[in-house]
């Protein structure tokens, strides 16, 4: 078929394709499915799309069709990838006319040239670059406007490239074509200047948008870094950026009296100012050093507009911020301070300090400091009306994030603190002077002195940790703040929810202990105080998560502010509000623990209906699941009672097959965790939810040691069930694991059967058998590293001394699988293992030792008998670790006994032991390291084997002892 009958039916196609009709839609677009993948397609489409007499819509979607082709046909390696000729014929075709009328269109072309570029620019493509350049230099409005389009999409997905080859191959690109760009802003921004004074509204706003291209176009190429200095310094673009912004920001005022503020040229002016500004705080980002020439005069400039009456009436908000973040930006720079020792300094951070410290005089930075306060801090109209309408949405609105990068209110907090931190002995006289002037209570009637104050106590409050030597905070809050608490007049709210706001700024820094008391009842009489709920929540966690917090202050108030806290959680609406009302609830259960119980009936009977509730805000289910860990912890055993919701919570939260757990599986782990600790006993439900955690093992994700103390918590809680049930699959998850884990994670996972067979040593050995013959090569190998072989030595010690039955089994299987004699076999294990005794640190595991290998005896067999010195020599280490003297009787006990299970007294500060702890110490009593004494255990097993050998055998026996050993043997045993 020729290209003009091809062209012919593939126009038809699209045309039905462009059809409301699916009868008609359905067919086309099923045809052209298929076209995508004949040769010739998208030269056709080219053509058509080309033609500015076709329909619109038609031409539309054969962009579209061309660009989706590219993505998938377009790289020589894919599936029915187009041919070379066919490429080389359509990037040709794709590059002749720059002339396409409609807007839209030309954008998708646009885009479309530059997914080319992506794959082919400049190896396959060398000519793209300097034929845009040449179509720009043309006198054509239209062909010029859209070669800056194409320029600006093909230099912006260049710039995304990150392999090596390609950003270097940028490099080269960017800086010879980046004086070009310059002057080509340059150009049409004096243009645009020219004909805006002229009030050519027309002509202006054409040059206004060739500007902001080729001015984005510039900027792609400095934020990657991609220019040498030496480009951008001689393009002297920063400077004329300073010189364009002034005339831009007057004649945005003249032009706002000349053509309109609602105009769109009005509208594009704003935006050019805007990427000025930005040029310059790019540049001042990337490439710190070559900025400062452009210090002063950028200050100068900023400040201005910002902080003097030369801004009034002409600055816009956007504007305002991008000055403050210049001047922030400026005075914070780490490459404009001098080294602590001078000599250490840079030139150039010298020559940036000097003209820093040259230009913020000590009256310059009083003006910044006063005019931050006393005009930028102030509270507006709309604030305050926000404020009437919806109080818990202006408290949700005043937290938060980045948001001082482009809003103006916290943009000007940063900038203060920043300014406050860097120049605090010129600032801190002109803001106490300024609270001087404000001391007592103000009038009700005077709203801009109510204003005023509300801001000078913001400014104190953010800069608490500047103040600290400065303001008696103590004396403040009982002689000032305390009496401004007690002023109820409606209009006062503003000073009294800005005085409780202070005083969490300043808790942390400084302020008595003795006082807290006084404190609790402010909050008390506050948190009824309906003005003030919203103000109050956001800092109310301040008085309780501190380091001075003493449980003991806060008994007396405990169920009254527990109570407005559950008040407060089921009044307030939004999401945010909610879940900073569960962390302060979480804090409060946390600070009082146990005390909680007689207060929490309520919580518990609300929590479920919330979660129900907050099915969409994965946020606050996160909330309330750290609350739910908080008050597991206060509840203890008595939290089995919630199980009925807690235990689906878990489920949820822990299952990955379901989307929520990205969000909910940290906390709910951790949930998971205090509920096993604190079970007293375990239930079908409890055992059921375990069925997630193959799946979570699986993940290996940072999750994994967390999973592991879930692991170990089963074991505590019922050996016997649990590893009955889910022993199998545990297993074949750990030797997964073990295949491609650190070392760190080995010795979780083996720690996990190290617990097994220390609480069911006969369950866990036949359980967790397959795992077993790797940690018997480990040790019979030497494993070198050290913490791994303790773990390996203290699995076999439970394994001998427990269970010596299955140690047999496992000998005989290992010698099979060597081809080794058995006792020769376990020579090479008692050598390695009196070998390597070093590396076992914990006094636990080093006494297992000694039992596990004084096991063995005693015995008539040459191998063990050979290697008596050693278990020997084990046995008086661990006699020296764990004996200690009786000074009065000169007799040695081992302190590791335990002969009974005590309830520890506890202080006020210390937590009551879990369930998990009990059980613990009650296994420790049946355990033999605590229940069996090393001294007895040594002297009945060389009695046995005395007894075995005879008085003159055992004789010839212990004179392969060294005499020091056995000096310090007998000494060990004496009295027994």
């Amino acid at each position: 078929m020729d290209m003009d009958s091809a062209s012919s039916v593939v126009l038809q196609a699209l045309t039905q394709a462009t059809s409301q009709d699916t009868a008609v839609l359905k067919p086309a677009e099923e045809q052209l499915r298929q076209w995508e993948t004949q040769p010739g397609f998208y030269s056709v489409l080219l053509n058509i799309f080309n033609n500015h007499m076709l329909d619109v819509n038609v031409r539309w979607l054969a962009v579209l069709y061309f660009k989706n082709g590219i993505d998938r046909y377009w790289r020589r390696v894919a599936p029915h990838a187009l041919s070379e000729e066919e490429k080389t014929s359509l990037r040709a075709g794709l590059i002749t006319n720059f002339n396409e009328p409609v807007n839209q269109i030309a954008t998708q072309i646009a885009v479309l040239i530059a997914k080319v570029a992506r794959l082919d620019c400049p190896r396959q493509w060398p000519e793209l670059i300097p034929i845009l350049l040449e179509s720009v230099k043309g006198q054509d409005g239209l062909q010029q406007h859209r070669a800056l389009l194409t320029f600006y999409h093909v230099t912006k997905t260049l710039a995304s490239k990150r392999l090596a080859q390609d950003r270097r191959l940028f490099q080269d690109l960017a800086s010879g074509i980046y004086s070009f760009a310059c002057s080509l802003w340059s150009h049409h921004t004096d243009c645009f200047l020219q004909q805006i004074y002229a009030r050519d509204e027309a002509a202006a706003l054409s040059s206004l948008e060739r500007t902001l291209l080729s001015l984005k176009g510039r900027n792609i190429c400095t934020n990657t870094n991609s220019c040498s200095l030496s480009h951008i310094q001689h393009s002297c673009i920063p400077m004329k950026s300073v010189n364009y912004i002034n005339k831009s920001v007057w004649l945005s005022c003249v032009s706002g009296r000349q053509i309109g503020s609602d105009s769109t040229c009005r509208e594009k002016l704003e935006k050019m100012i805007i990427l000025y500004t930005k040029v310059l705080l790019d540049f001042l980002e990337y490439h710190p050093c070559a900025f400062i020439p452009l210090i002063q005069r950028s200050l100068e400039f900023a400040v201005s507009y910002v902080f003097t009456p030369a801004g009034e009436g002409v600055t816009f908000e956007r504007f305002i911020v991008q000055c403050m973040n210049l001047i922030k930006m400026i005075v914070k720079n780490d490459a404009y301070k001098p080294a602590k020792n001078i000599d250490d300094s840079k030139p150039e951070s010298l020559e940036a300090h000097k003209i820093k410290t040259a230009f913020f005089t000590h009256p310059t930075l009083t003006e910044i400091g006063r005019r931050l306060v006393s005009h930028y801090f102030l509270l507006t109209e709309e604030e305050l009306a926000m404020w009437e309408e919806d109080p818990e949405s202006f408290a949700v609105e005043e937290t938060g994030g980045d948001s001082w990068k482009y809003s103006l209110r916290p943009c000007t907090e940063v900038l203060f603190l920043d300014i406050f931190h860097n120049y605090s002995q010129t600032l801190t006289p002109v803001l106490l002077d300024m609270v001087q002037n404000l001391q007592g209570p103000t009038n009700v009637e005077d709203p801009v002195q109510l204003l005023m104050k509300d801001a000078v106590y913001n400014a104190v409050g953010l800069a608490a940790y500047e103040l600290f030597d400065n303001v008696d905070f103590d004396q403040w809050f009982k002689n000032q703040l305390l009496g401004e608490l007690q002023v109820s007049h409606h209009r006062y709210k503003l000073i009294r929810r800005r005085v409780i706001w202070l005083i969490g700024q300043w808790i942390s820094v400084k302020f008595k202990s003795d006082l807290r008391p006084l404190l609790y009842e402010v909050i008390l009489t506050l948190m009824q105080d309906p003005d003030l709920v919203s103000g109050f929540v956001f800092n109310a966690r301040s008085p309780v998560d501190d380091f001075e917090f003493r449980t003991e202050q806060f008994l007396p108030y405990l169920e009254s502010i527990f109570g407005l806290l559950f008040q407060l959680l089921q009044q307030v609406t939004e999401c945010d509000t909610k879940m900073q009302v569960l962390h302060v609830i979480s804090c409060v259960i946390e600070r009082v623990n146990i005390q909680i119980r007689p207060y929490v009936g309520c919580l518990v009977q609300y929590l479920p209906l919330l979660w129900k509730q907050s099915e969409e805000h994965n946020m606050l289910r996160c909330a309330i699941l750290t609350t739910l860990i908080h008050l597991v912890q206060g509840l203890g055993a008595e939290s089995k009672n919630l199980y009925p919701f807690l235990l689906p919570v878990i489920q949820l939260s822990t299952d990955v097959s379901q989307p929520p757990h990205v969000y909910l599986l940290e906390d709910g782990l951790e949930l998971w965790l205090v509920t096993l600790e604190n079970s007293p006993a375990i239930t079908p439900e409890l055992l059921r939810i375990f069925q997630n955690m193959s799946a979570l093992l699986e993940l290996s994700s940072e999750n994994l040691r967390t999973c592991f103390q879930i692991v170990n918590a089963y074991i505590y809680l019922s050996a016997t069930e649990f590893l009955q049930n889910y022993a199998e699959s545990l297993c074949r998850s750990f030797c997964d694991l073990l295949k491609d884990i650190t070392n760190e994670g080995q010795v979780q996972v083996l720690k996990v059967v190290e617990i097994a067979l220390k609480v069911s040593p006969i369950l866990g050995a036949h359980m967790f058998q397959p795992l077993l013959p790797a940690v018997f090569r480990g040790i019979v190998d030497g494993e070198r590293y050290p913490v791994v072989m303790s773990t390996y030595l203290g699995i076999m010690g439970r394994v001998l001394l427990q269970n010596s039955s299955f140690f047999s089994t496992l000998l005989t299987q290992m010698a099979s699988e060597c081809s080794q004699e058995m006792d020769l076999l376990l020579g090479s294990v008692i050598e390695m293992w009196v070998d390597r005794m070093d590396n076992i640190t914990q006094p636990e595991r080093r006494k297992l030792s000694s039992l596990a290998l004084l096991s063995l005896l005693p015995s008539d067999n040459s191998v063990i008998q050979d290697k008596f010195c050693g278990i020997i020599n084990i046995c008086v280490e661990a006699l020296h670790d764990v004996m200690t003297e009786d000074p009065e009787t000169g007799t040695f006990k081992d302190c590791m006994l335990m002969s009974h299970f005590e309830e520890p007294k506890l202080s006020d500060d210390e937590e009551p032991p879990t369930e998990q702890d009990k059980r613990k110490k009650l296994l420790a009593l049946e355990d033999p390291v605590h229940s069996v004494s090393l001294q007895q255990f040594v002297y009945e097993k060389l009695k046995a084997q005395q007894a075995l050998m005879g008085d003159q055998g055992f004789g010839v026996l212990m004179e392969t002892v060294d005499t020091e050993l056995v000096r310090q043997l007998q000494e060990f045993l004496q009295g027994l």
